[in-house]
């Protein structure tokens, strides 16, 4: 039997298979299939949903997974399996029954590591080891970006601007660049963090090159340049994809600018400046509700875009920005994706006040301080499961709530994972600022000393 794989187009071709007469065409076909599902596939990964990208599959933080916990009757979660891991803010991306993080170690070399685990018992399958020395990088703590995961392929990005493409089977790189070196990054001060997008034949990246290589879109197969456009420098937040008129537009925040460009050529369809007073802390990922785009700033506030529905136009709403970072107006997100329900905006402010706004004016319905304890940059991340929120704070703790317009209402709460002090080293305790990952009715999160898997079934 001869059997072509091509990896990159995931094509199977069948040259010669050899087996008894079978009359029957319907059982040829499922020996077929059977035959694929052995010599390609192998052991069929865990069933239920996955988390190949950045907060899920459409980098929307929406897990469509049924049979999950509703309420938890423990306080600590009892872990599956743990495995030791280094530092680094990169969330875990799960796919095909296999877990994918970054880390950095220090010694005896300055490292960034790509690691691939078994997911159903955290054994080590593949690493990926490569010098890797931080550059006028604060928060040093390790790569920001979540390995993307499409296919036969997954793709890493480092702080530092290296990029590789694996095949995630094996490890095995197809190509990899150094964007600092080819593309002259302007720097970030906490380096490059925003996850690239893959859309159609293209991996597309924020990293602030110089040569108008603000954005700047590779053919995800080779690593060729496609197009570049946007003489910004890079912010922190990933790239979307969003429908606008019967297009694809690619929603980049940068630096300067919130743009939707076309992704097949890179054109700018519209933008609106959004400058920083200080300097840019713009890490949430744009979010996307009906017909709106919201965006918020640590520094600089928030903005309501609304996307026109005939035409690649788009308008501001509204922007409110307080006065200052304690003296906040509307929301001043800082690692935390806001959420939208029911037209009504849920995000934590600059210091982890839990805020509800109205959506179309921006004005504060109500806040609550008991999510997460009230400090400088305290984060949730959030996670919709049906009608129920899962929410990740930064001591560790998953929490299971709803949220609306009348107020929060925590359902339960139990300790997930230990904070640790690389990333931050708040009052000794320190952080757990990765997001988690959720597959597989599991959930998947790490720290800078592990990686964890915790069953979240019923």
């Amino acid at each position: 039997m001869n059997i072509e794989i091509n990896y990159y187009d995931t094509y199977i071709k069948l040259d010669e298979i050899k087996y008894p007469i079978i009359e029957d065409i319907a059982m040829q076909m499922l020996i077929i299939h059977l035959l694929i599902s052995f010599f390609v596939l192998g052991q069929n990964p865990p069933s239920g949903d996955e988390w190949p990208d950045w907060r899920g599959y459409s980098r929307d933080g929406t897990w469509n997974e049924n049979g999950v916990l509703k309420t938890f009757d423990f306080d600590k979660f009892e872990i599956k399996w743990s495995v030791p891991v280094s530092s680094g803010y990169s969330g875990p991306s799960i796919e095909g029954g296999r877990v994918y993080v970054t880390d950095r170690q220090t010694r005896p070399e300055e490292v960034e590591r790509v690691l691939c685990f078994d997911a159903e018992n955290g054994n080590e399958i593949w690493t990926h080891t490569y010098d890797c020395e931080y550059v006028g990088v604060g928060y040093p703590a390790g790569p920001r970006a979540s390995v993307i995961v499409e296919g036969p392929l997954a793709y890493s990005l480092g702080t530092m601007g290296n990029l590789f493409c694996f095949n995630k089977e094996n490890g095995d790189i197809l190509w990899g660049k150094d964007l600092n070196e080819e593309y002259k990054i302007r720097m970030p001060i906490w380096g490059i963090a925003s996850a690239p997008i893959l859309i159609d034949d293209k991996i597309i990246l924020i990293i602030g090159g110089e040569d108008n290589a603000g954005v700047v879109a590779l053919d995800r197969k080779t690593g060729n340049e496609v197009w570049r456009n946007l003489q910004d420098e890079a912010g922190y937040s990933a790239p979307v994809l969003v429908e606008q008129a019967g297009q694809k537009v690619l929603v980049v925040w940068t630096a300067e600018n919130i743009a939707g460009l076309d992704p097949e050529s890179g054109k700018v369809f519209w933008i609106h400046e959004f400058k920083p007073r200080n300097m840019p802390i713009n890490i949430a990922t744009p979010v996307l509700y009906k017909n709106y785009l919201f965006f918020s700033s640590f520094y600089d506030g928030s903005i309501l875009i609304e996307l026109n529905k005939e035409e690649l136009k788009s308008s501001v709403v509204w922007r409110r920005i307080g006065k200052d970072e304690r003296n906040t107006d509307a929301l001043h997100c800082c690692i935390s994706t806001p959420l939208i329900l029911n037209d009504y905006i849920y995000g934590v402010d600059s210091y982890g006040e839990l805020r509800c706004l109205d959506l179309l004016t921006g004005d504060r319905i109500w806040e609550d301080l008991t999510a997460v304890n009230k400090d400088r940059w305290a984060n949730i991340h959030f996670v919709q499961n049906g009608d129920l929120t899962y929410m990740f704070n930064e001591h560790g703790e998953l929490i299971i709530s709803k949220l609306s317009y009348s107020g929060y209402h925590e359902i339960s709460r139990a300790e997930l994972i230990e904070p640790t002090t690389t990333q931050l080293n708040r009052r000794g305790i320190g952080v757990a600022w990765a997001h988690p990952g959720f597959a597989y009715k599991h959930v998947f999160i790490r720290s800078d000393k592990e990686l964890i898997c915790a069953d979240l079934s019923q």
